[in-house]
């Protein structure tokens, strides 16, 4: 029996455009012999829908588009689509209305439904808010040669082993419940966003499944960016002893044809060269991020509507990185890097992006913002008077570059990509309505060393120097005042990273931060900082999601707060 891996980039809402590329790949499968098609965690639809899932006009659309993609389907082939089902007991309860289900079409009709019982609610998921949780793990059948038994899962329902997740813990086991049903396959349709080493975490815990049970598995994972969503897809099989069977490609759709023999209950790959090393497949974790950053990009133009995009181009690394990112991801013709040089600004800010530029194949414009400065100190001569140049004055540079990149947006339809980093994001380095600007941060999980590294694996990819040399061994500066270099208000970035990693991802304790070897005022001072720029945060655009922890959907941090940091020093006294 011949099964398809159907790794698919669903435009979230668009039924038609999602049953069309599941039309697309089913024929494709069909055509190499295919029975069976399995597709990723809610492909119909896109993951995640979030609240247009409260709309019934919305559910009732999904319901007759299902039903007519299973009218147009090839009679011959099973196919596994991720949808949502009504649920029939809602309001009983506190029953919420839907289930995230899987549904199998054949011979134009939908023969069966299973639903997702394990429901996340941790990070960037809040699943529980629509959907009520399946009661019963079940299987279908596909006869061929012999009867196989596949006991179908959505996404979370593989998550639940105590040796992965010691914190999280469900009333059931959806596994276990399929393995007492002796089912001779699983099979898992996925929605899991991509985050640095996720991949060897994923397949670390089906291999532990397979070891345990002994049943092959399956794995299809959605790709493509949603909002500040990446998902890689990087879908994988399992045969029963444990072998890798087939890697479909990472951050691009793929289609996979393996066979299962019906004899053996078990998965046999038809390339002769499956990679069987992770490592070999991943690459670096540079290059993983690279990848991540670029289908980002990619896919939220191309989906919000956009073609082109606009961002300053300061001279500094990282809005070289962002400028590198979108050129890759749209297109160097379809990027506009604007130059607002200061009073302030070094002969080689301009310079240096010109050089950029020059290599990238971007197009620029030059808009000097002197003369904007000297109008803003004269209206505001009077109210700022018997005052000291300050930190409100450098601001006002900032405001006015991002004021006009907003203009350029919106006069000529661009989107605007704001650059800041996630080291200046999470102390509060940055200016609102500002260098904030933006319609998308596509930097704002990548902390400043990172950015480093990136760039200079993107010049080793390149063998040239893609990014010129004086970008990437100058001191950081926002050239906002005379001879202004980063660190005279920041720690060194690599001290001030590993803080941050250490509070942010790892949650931490000042304490413990400490005693890794960090000094007490600054890391007290650093903690001090990510309390204060909530409320920048708040208005900042979204940005793409790459760590275990990123400033989106998944932190949820109150802005008005009082004592919380001070609770936490005064542990270290």
């Amino acid at each position: 029996m011949k099964i398809a891996i159907a790794q698919l980039n669903p435009t979230i809402g668009d039924l038609i455009g999602n049953s069309q590329l599941i039309l697309d790949v089913a024929e494709q499968a069909v055509n190499q012999q295919a029975t069976l098609m399995i597709t990723p965690e809610l492909s119909l639809i896109g993951y995640p829908p979030r609240d247009l899932l409260v709309y019934p006009g919305f559910i009732e659309a999904v319901q007759r588009q299902l039903a007519k993609l299973a009218s147009l389907l090839p009679a011959e082939l099973a196919v596994l689509v991720g949808t949502v089902m009504p649920n029939p007991d809602a309001g009983s309860k506190g029953e919420k209305p839907l289930f995230n289900s899987a549904a199998l079409l054949q011979n134009g009709l939908v023969q069966k439904t299973f639903h997702k019982r394990l429901l996340p609610t941790y990070d960037v998921f809040d699943e529980d808010r629509y959907f009520a949780p399946g009661k019963t793990s079940d299987y279908f059948m596909i006869a061929n040669t012999f009867p196989v038994k596949i006991g179908v899962t959505i996404c979370e329902d593989i998550w639940n082993d105590e040796k992965f997740w010691q914190k999280r813990s469900y009333d059931c086991n959806p596994i276990e419940d399929l393995v007492n049903q002796q089912v001779d396959l699983i099979v898992n349709l996925s929605a899991s966003p991509y985050r640095i080493k996720k991949q060897r975490l994923r397949e670390d815990m089906l291999s532990h499944i397979v070891n345990r049970y002994h049943i092959p598995i399956v794995y299809v994972n959605q790709i493509g960016g949603n909002d500040d969503l990446i998902f890689d897809g990087s879908s994988v099989a399992f045969n029963h002893q444990g072998d890798v069977v087939f890697r479909a490609d990472s951050f691009q759709a793929d289609l996979k044809i393996f066979n299962f023999d019906e004899t053996k209950c078990d998965l046999i790959s038809r390339e002769e060269n499956t990679p069987t090393d992770l490592a070999n497949v991943a690459g670096t974790e540079d290059a993983e991020i690279w990848s991540a950053l670029v289908l980002g990009v990619k896919d939220y133009v191309r989906k919000c509507g956009f073609r082109q995009v606009v961002l300053g181009l300061s001279g500094g690394i990282d809005s070289a990185l962002v400028a590198a990112i979108a050129s890759f991801a749209i297109g160097a013709e379809n990027v506009l890097g604007v130059l607002m040089p200061s009073p302030y600004s070094s002969e080689h800010s301009v310079t240096d992006s010109l050089a950029l530029a020059e290599n990238l194949g971007i197009k620029t414009e030059i808009i000097p913002i002197g003369d904007l400065m000297n109008n803003y100190d004269q209206a505001l001569a009077n109210i700022f008077a018997n005052t000291s140049f300050g930190i409100a004055e450098e601001n006002i540079q900032s405001r006015i570059r991002g004021n006009l990149l907003m203009a350029i947006a919106n006069k000529y339809g661009h989107l605007l990509l704001s650059t800041g980093n996630k080291s200046e994001m999470a102390v509060g380095y940055c200016t609102l309505y500002g260098d904030m600007n933006g319609g998308l941060a596509v930097i704002a999980d990548v902390p400043k060393m990172r950015v480093y590294s990136l760039c200079e694996w993107l010049n080793h990819q390149s063998n040239r120097q893609m990014i010129p040399t004086n970008i990437l061994t100058k001191p950081p500066s926002a050239e906002l005042k005379p001879g202004q270099v980063d660190q005279d208000s920041l720690p060194e970035y690599a001290i001030l990273d590993d803080i941050l990693a250490r509070f942010i991802e790892q949650s931490e304790s000042p304490a413990q931060i400490i005693a890794s070897g960090h000094d007490q005022k600054i890391v007290e001072r650093v903690i001090k900082l990510v309390m204060q720029a909530e409320f920048k945060r708040r208005q900042a655009p979204p940005g793409l999601k790459i760590s275990d922890r990123a400033f989106g959907t998944g932190w949820r941090m109150p802005i008005a707060k009082s004592g919380f940091q001070e609770v936490l020093i005064r542990e270290n006294k």
